[in-house]
C-alpha cells in the first residue's frame, strides 16, 4: 500500500501532450511551395501581359495570401495540449491548502441575455466540487436591471435546495436547464428516494423559470423599502454603484454556500465606460476589496460549468507546473451546446482548436475572454520574478496604480508581496461594502494604472486578447487544457445576423490592436514577447485586413470574363497545374483538418463558404469601421450578441433553424454586389462560348476564360445562399431595397468594365 501511495504521489497532475502534425506539416509546406510559384510565376511573366491591371492586382492578392499562410503555419507548426489528472490531486495537495477563487459573471442585458441563462451559468458553479468556504461568485450586471437582481435572489434561495441536492447524488451536469433536459439513466435504477427528490427539485426549478418569466413581462416594482428600492428611476446608462451581497458563508462552512455577491457598477454619459474591460476591472477591484482571492475565474453569462470538477482540473495547473511563470493563466476550450447540425453559420469554430494548441507550443494560448483562470497578481501587473520589487513598493507607488481606496491598497500589497496574511474581516464580504462602492465609482480609475498597467487593458473591443497579449509581453506563459466531459459549454449563434455581429465585433477588436501601444512588434522589440508568438498575433489581428484582397479576388473573375483579359494561366500552360495544385492541396488540407476533429463533410463545406462570406461582408466592416475610428470620424461600439434560450418543451420553431435570415443591415450588400457581378460575368461567358462555330477557336476561347469561369462559379456556390435569398420571401429573402442598391452598384461596374473591354 505504501509503494502504491508513493507512486500515486510521484505522478505529475498535469503534462505536456504534444500531438503528431507530421501530415498536416507536409501540406502546409506543399501549400506554401505553390504559393511561392505561383509569386514567381506572376514576375516571371508580367512583362509578357498587355495589360498589367488584372496580373498586378492578383500578384499583389497572392502575396497577401501568401503572407498569412506563412503567419499560420508559423502557429499550427506544432499542437501542444495540457493533460491534468484531477484524481491524483487529493493524494498531493490536502484541501485546506487550495487557493480561495473569486468568480466573475458578466451580463449586460436581460433581454439579449435572457435571465434565465445567467442563472444556470451561477448555478452551475455554485455546485462545483470544491471547497464553498474558498469561492465567491460575482455577477456584474451592466444593465443595472432589478430584474437580474431579482432572479439572483430567488436563484440563491434555489440553490439552497440544489446544490446539496447535486453533491449528494454525485450530479454530473449542474446547470438545471440541461440536467432536467432529459431523464437522468440514473433514475431508473435508483432508489425511491432519489426519484422523489428528483421531482421535487423539478417542480422547484420549475417554479424558479415561472418567477423569472413572470417577472420579465411585467414592470418591476421598486418602491418602497425593500432591495429592490435603489432600481427606483435608474436609467441603464445612467445610475449609481448598486452592490448587494446576497449570500456570505461567514462560518467559513464547506457544505455551505459559496458568497453570492450583485454588482452593477456606477454609470454616468460623461465617462467611458469601456465595455466589458470597464466592468472587469470593476469586478476586480470589488472582489480585491471584498474577499481579495489569489485566483480569478471569469465566465461569460451563457458558459455553465459542464465538468463539476473544473476547479481542481483548475487545481492540478496551479499545483503542477514547477515554473510559477508558466501559467500566468490558464484557459478551458469554448465550447457549445446544442449547437446547429453541421454549424450552418461557422459560429461554433470546430477547427479553431489548431490555434489555442499551435499557440500552446509557444508562450502560451490566448486569453478569449470566458473560462479563464487568472492569477490575481498578474492582472495587477506583476511580472515574472518580480516579488522583491512588490515587497518594496511605498503606498504612494500603490497610490498611483491601484487609486485611493486604502482597502483596496491594502489587498493589492498583500496580493503582490504573495502574503499569507489575511486582513480582517475578510470572511464577511458586507462589511466592505462602502469601499466596494468606492472604488466601483465612474470616476475611481482617473490618475491611476487600471486599464494601462493593471487590469484589464483598454484600446479594444476585444479586451480579452489585448489583456493576454500584454501578459506575454512581460514574459508569462499560459496554458490550455480540455477535459473529459468539456468544462464549460455555452450557446453558439443561431441565425446569421447574430453571426455577421459576432464576427465585425471581434475582427474590428482584433485590428484595433495593433493600435495600441501593445503592437505585437513593439512588445518584441521592447518586451518579453517570443518572436514566433507575436506573428500568431498578427495572424488573428490582421483577420480584417484579409477582407480587402478577399473581395479583390473575388471580383477578378467576373472582371476578366466581361473585359475579356485574363489572370490565370490556359488549361493547357504548365503554369495552370500550379492554381489547380494549390486549389486542390488548400481544400484537402481544411478537410483533413476538419477530419480529425471529427465534424462532416457539410460542416467543412460550411466552414469553407462562411469563412469566403464573413471576410467579404462582417470582416470588411470590422475593416471599414476600425479605419474610421482612425481617421476620427467614428467611434467603435460595443454590440452585445443575442443569447439564443431554447426551453425544454420542445416548442422551438424548427423552421428557421439553421436557415438564412435577413434584415436591412448594409454588411451583407457587398455579398449580394459580389453574387450579382459574378452571375453576369458566367451569363456572359457562356454567351461568347454559344457563339463560336468551330472546335478550335471554342478551345482556344475556352484556354482564355475556362479557370475564371470555374473560380466564378466557386464564388457563386459559395454565396448559394444569398442567391436563395434573391428569390426568397418575408425574412428568408434579401430585402427589396438592399438588392436594388446592390444591383445598382453591380450595374455600374458591369458598365464600366464592358465600355473598358470594347475600349481595349
Amino acid at each position: 500500500m505504501a509503494s502504491n501511495t508513493q507512486d500515486s504521489t510521484s505522478l505529475p497532475l498535469q503534462e505536456t501532450i504534444v500531438q503528431n502534425n507530421k501530415t498536416a506539416r507536409a501540406i502546409e509546406l506543399v501549400i506554401l511551395s505553390l504559393l511561392v510559384s505561383l509569386l514567381v510565376y506572376r514576375v516571371v511573366y508580367f512583362k509578357d501581359q498587355d495589360h498589367y491591371l488584372p496580373w498586378l492586382l492578383a500578384f499583389l492578392c497572392e502575396s497577401w495570401f501568401t503572407f498569412n499562410w506563412i503567419l499560420s503555419i508559423c502557429i499550427k507548426w506544432d499542437q501542444y495540449t495540457t493533460k491534468t489528472y484531477p484524481e491524483r490531486l487529493l493524494n498531493r495537495v490536502n484541501e485546506s491548502e487550495f487557493p480561495d477563487v473569486d468568480i466573475f459573471v458578466t451580463t449586460a442585458d436581460p433581454i439579449l441575455e435572457p435571465c434565465i441563462i445567467t442563472m444556470n451559468t451561477v448555478l452551475s458553479l455554485l455546485a462545483v466540487d470544491y471547497p464553498a468556504d474558498k469561492l465567491a461568485v460575482y455577477l456584474s450586471d451592466d444593465g443595472c436591471s432589478a430584474l437580474t437582481f431579482y432572479s439572483l435572489v430567488e436563484t440563491t434561495k434555489f440553490a439552497k435546495l440544489w446544490v446539496p441536492f447535486c453533491k449528494k447524488y454525485n450530479v454530473q451536469v449542474r446547470a438545471p436547464f440541461r440536467y432536467f433536459n432529459s431523464k437522468p439513466t440514473s433514475l431508473e435504477d435508483g432508489s425511491s428516494e432519489l426519484q422523489q427528490e428528483w421531482k421535487k427539485m423539478k417542480n422547484e426549478y420549475g417554479d424558479l423559470c415561472k418567477k423569472i418569466d413572470l417577472a420579465t413581462q411585467r414592470p418591476f416594482p421598486c418602491d418602497g423599502d425593500s432591495d429592490f428600492a435603489v432600481f427606483s428611476g435608474v436609467q441603464r446608462s445612467n445610475h449609481p454603484p448598486i452592490i448587494k451581497v446576497i449570500s456570505e458563508n461567514k462560518e467559513g462552512i464547506q457544505s455551505d454556500l459559496p458568497h453570492v455577491i450583485y454588482i452593477s457598477r456606477e454609470k454616468n454619459p460623461k465617462h467611458h465606460h469601456h465595455y466589458k474591460a470597464g466592468a472587469m476591472n470593476v469586478l476586480a477591484r470589488v472582489s480585491g476589496v471584498m474577499t481579495n482571492a489569489p485566483l480569478m475565474l471569469n465566465v461569460d453569462c451563457d458558459m455553465y460549468a459542464n465538468n463539476p470538477q473544473v476547479f481542481l482540473h483548475a487545481m492540478c495547473m496551479v499545483f503542477g507546473f514547477k515554473k510559477e511563470e508558466n501559467c500566468a493563466f490558464f484557459q478551458f476550450p469554448q465550447a457549445f451546446y446544442d449547437g446547429l447540425k453541421d454549424d450552418p453559420f461557422g459560429s461554433q469554430f470546430a477547427d479553431g482548436f489548431y490555434i489555442a494548441n499551435g499557440l500552446s507550443s509557444i508562450q502560451g494560448t490566448l486569453y478569449v475572454g470566458s473560462n479563464c483562470f487568472h492569477r490575481r497578481k498578474v492582472i495587477y501587473g506583476s511580472s515574472p520574478n518580480d516579488t522583491i520589487k512588490s515587497d518594496n513598493m511605498s503606498n504612494e507607488d500603490l497610490h498611483k496604480m491601484f487609486g485611493k481606496s486604502v482597502e483596496l491598497r491594502e489587498s493589492a500589497a498583500q496580493i503582490l508581496s504573495e502574503s499569507n496574511s489575511k486582513i480582517e474581516n475578510r470572511r464577511s464580504p458586507s462589511n466592505f461594502i462602502e469601499a466596494a462602492i468606492h472604488v466601483a465609482s465612474c470616476s475611481y480609475e482617473y490618475g491611476t494604472s487600471w486599464g494601462k498597467q493593471v487590469g484589464l487593458l483598454y484600446g479594444s473591443t476585444t479586451e480579452d486578447v489585448l489583456t493576454g497579449l500584454g501578459i506575454h509581453g512581460r514574459g508569462w506563459r499560459s496554458a490550455v487544457t480540455s477535459t473529459d466531459p468539456l468544462a464549460f459549454l455555452g450557446c453558439a449563434t443561431t441565425t446569421y445576423q447574430s453571426s455577421l455581429t459576432q464576427q465585425k465585433r471581434w475582427v474590428a477588436g482584433l485590428f484595433e490592436v495593433l493600435f495600441t501601444k501593445k503592437n505585437p512588434l513593439l512588445l518584441t522589440v521592447k518586451g518579453n514577447l517570443w518572436f514566433r508568438q507575436a506573428l500568431g498575433y498578427f495572424y488573428l489581428c490582421l483577420w480584417a485586413v484579409r477582407s480587402v484582397p478577399e473581395l479583390c479576388y473575388a471580383f477578378l473573375p467576373a472582371y476578366s470574363i466581361i473585359t475579356g483579359l485574363h489572370f490565370l494561366p490556359k488549361i493547357n500552360e504548365r503554369a495552370f497545374l500550379i492554381f489547380m495544385g494549390t486549389f486542390i492541396f488548400y481544400n484537402i488540407y481544411a478537410f483533413l483538418e476538419c477530419r480529425r476533429v471529427g465534424v462532416s463533410i457539410r460542416t467543412w463545406w460550411n466552414l469553407q463558404r462562411m469563412g469566403r462570406i464573413y471576410a467579404m461582408t462582417a470582416w470588411l466592416f470590422g475593416f471599414l469601421s476600425v479605419m474610421l475610428k482612425l481617421m476620427g470620424l467614428s467611434n467603435t461600439v460595443f454590440e452585445v450578441t443575442k443569447k439564443e434560450y431554447r426551453s425544454n418543451d420542445g416548442d422551438d420553431d424548427n423552421e428557421s433553424v439553421g436557415r438564412f435570415t435577413y434584415d436591412k443591415s448594409p454588411m451583407i450588400m457587398p455579398g449580394v454586389v459580389i453574387l450579382l457581378f459574378n452571375m453576369v460575368a458566367l451569363v456572359n461567358g457562356v454567351l461568347i462560348l454559344s457563339k463560336v462555330d468551330y472546335w478550335e477557336n471554342w478551345m482556344g476561347v475556352l484556354g482564355f476564360g475556362l479557370g475564371e469561369m470555374f473560380c466564378s462559379v466557386w464564388i457563386l456556390l459559395s454565396f448559394w445562399e444569398f442567391l436563395k435569398g434573391l428569390f426568397g420571401n418575408g425574412k428568408y429573402g434579401i430585402p427589396s431595397s438592399t438588392i436594388w442598391k446592390s444591383g445598382a452598384l453591380a450595374l455600374l461596374f458591369v458598365q464600366d468594365e464592358s465600355t473598358r473591354g470594347l475600349a481595349l
